[in-house]
């Protein structure tokens, strides 16, 4: 009878957990749609509110979920407000690349980074932590490899927009690793520091009157208002959904998201999407297959551990 009481918690856990990735998920693939309506505003504008109004959010939801102990701990301690300070830096410039690609019609770009990350990631493993990989691992990353060729022989240079998206957020995931405080709580860590540069940014702006915040219609101002939620809302979705989910689960999730900006952008944007970028994406699904198939093979299913929080 405990085991099946048992049972039934552990599946009403990973229902209510999966509702929670799929919310994030299907935030972040649809958040070109925001992105476009904010383009007219200048890139450095919009970070900036991006970071200031993400941290009453965040705030917030630490309070309400009684995990501010660590992150009192945190801002205690000079080595973890350093590598916050890196994280949050990482974070920055992945944001800033997004906003301004979708602003650009290079969402096509964007959703090829995000998928390519995964396999990033793998690299990163292997080159710095010295984690071996299988054959279909290899097999991936040489796939994707080739993928990128392709572009840059086609295009007469890199996809730089693609990498750069995928080497930060990899690089931003590492790193991330060292602070001992769960994804909610490091979020606010990092967006507290970011906002002190943030606001200073934006003060001088409204002092100036080149901003569109105080001086501009009160839709750039709701638009701007609304870059915090947008931002903090996804990710806090996800922190709290992946601690009930198993590996694998989240492991097939991870592709929603630059799948849904994939479509948007061919299908609602009308961005181009020749034969090259055909074979590209091509190869770059055969990869994600293979290496969501190594990823599976073998692997123990358990929930996701509780530094997911």
């Amino acid at each position: 009878m405990v085991t099946e009481t048992a049972h039934l918690d552990d599946d009403a856990k990973a229902r209510r957990g999966f509702m929670l990735a799929l919310g994030a998920y299907l935030l972040w693939g649809t958040l070109p749609f925001y992105m476009k309506a904010v383009a007219h505003l200048p890139l450095i504008e919009v970070i900036a509110h991006r970071i200031v109004w993400s941290v009453p959010i965040a705030a917030a939801v630490l309070v309400w979920a009684g995990r501010t102990a660590d992150f009192k701990a945190a801002i205690r301690s000079p080595r973890s407000i350093a590598m916050a300070a890196l994280t949050a830096t990482l974070i920055s410039v992945n944001w800033g690349i997004y906003v301004w690609a979708i602003a650009v019609d290079r969402t096509v770009e964007t959703a090829l980074g995000y998928y390519i990350n995964p396999l990033v990631v793998v690299v990163v493993g292997a080159v710095l932590l010295g984690e071996r990989l299988d054959r279909l691992q290899i097999a991936a990353v040489v796939l994707a490899a080739v993928a990128v060729t392709v572009l840059t022989i086609e295009g007469g240079k890199l996809p730089w927009v693609s990498l750069a998206l995928a080497f930060s957020f990899a690089a931003y995931g590492f790193f991330r690793k060292t602070l001992p405080i769960g994804p909610s709580q490091g979020f606010l860590l990092e967006v507290l520091l970011l906002s002190v540069p943030a606001l200073c940014y934006i003060a001088y702006l409204i002092a100036t009157g080149q901003d569109h915040f105080v001086s501009s219609t009160a839709n750039d101002t709701a638009l701007l208002v609304g870059c915090g939620p947008v931002t903090a809302v996804p990710l806090l979705l996800f922190a709290f959904g992946a601690r009930l989910l198993r590996l694998s689960t989240i492991g097939i999730m991870q592709y929603i998201a630059p799948t849904m900006v994939f479509l948007i952008a061919v299908l609602v944007f009308g961005e181009p999407f020749g034969g090259t970028q055909a074979m590209a994406f091509a190869l770059i699904w055969t990869a994600l297959a293979m290496y969501s198939w190594s990823m599976f093979r073998g692997r123990e299913i358990r929930p996701a551990a509780p530094a997911t929080r």
